[in-house]
C-alpha cells in the first residue's frame, strides 16, 4: 500500500508542533528514554561517554535528538513522494559510517525508535494515537533500513 498522505500529514503536523514546544526540553526527554532503556547506550554517544548525567544544556545533544526526529519527517515525505527512503548520497554515507564505527546493531535501532515513539507521545498528549504511531514507526522504521544498508555495504567493503 505504501505511505500515505494522511501519514505523512500525521507526521509532518506532529513535527510542527513539536517545534513550538522546547525542543531542549524534547531532546533532553528523548535521550533520557534511551538511557532508561538501555543505559549501557550511554557509551555510544560522545558527549554522554565522560558524563555521570544528561547535559541539560549541551548544544550536541539538542543536535543529535532534533536531526534524528527531523530526518524521520523527511523520511516520511519522501515515503510518500518516492516510495522509499532517499537520503543524500553523503549523508547516508556518514551516517552508516559513524553508526559503524560506534558498534551500533539492530538492537540499538529498536531502542532509538522506542524513545523517538514515546517522547513524540508525550509531547503531542492527547493528539497522540495509533495512527500517529504507526506513520512514525513506518518512517522511523525505513530510515533505519537505509542506514542499516549502508552500514552493511560499509562492513562489506
Amino acid at each position: 500500500m505504501g505511505f500515505t498522505d494522511k501519514q505523512e500529514a500525521l507526521v509532518k503536523d506532529s513535527w510542527e508542533f513539536m517545534k513550538q514546544d522546547d525542543i531542549p526540553q524534547l531532546s533532553l526527554r528523548f535521550f533520557s528514554l534511551i538511557l532508561e532503556i538501555a543505559p549501557a547506550a550511554k557509551n555510544m554517544f560522545s558527549f554522554l561517554k565522560d558524563s555521570n548525567e544528561l547535559p541539560q544544556n549541551n548544544p550536541k545533544l539538542k543536535a543529535h535528538a532534533v536531526k534524528v526526529f527531523k530526518m524521520t519527517c523527511e523520511s516520511a515525505i519522501q515515503l510518500r513522494e518516492k516510495g522509499e527512503v532517499v537520503v543524500g548520497e553523503t549523508t547516508l554515507k556518514y551516517l552508516g559510517s559513524i553508526h559503524l564505527q560506534q558498534g551500533v546493531a539492530d538492537p540499538h535501532f529498536e531502542v532509538v525508535k522506542e524513545a523517538l515513539l514515546r517522547t513524540v507521545e508525550e509531547a503531542m498528549g492527547k493528539k497522540w494515537n495509533d495512527e500517529m504511531k504507526e506513520a512514525w514507526g513506518e518512517a522511523y522504521d525505513q530510515l533505519a533500513a537505509a542506514i542499516k544498508a549502508e552500514m552493511h555495504a560499509e562492513a562489506a567493503a
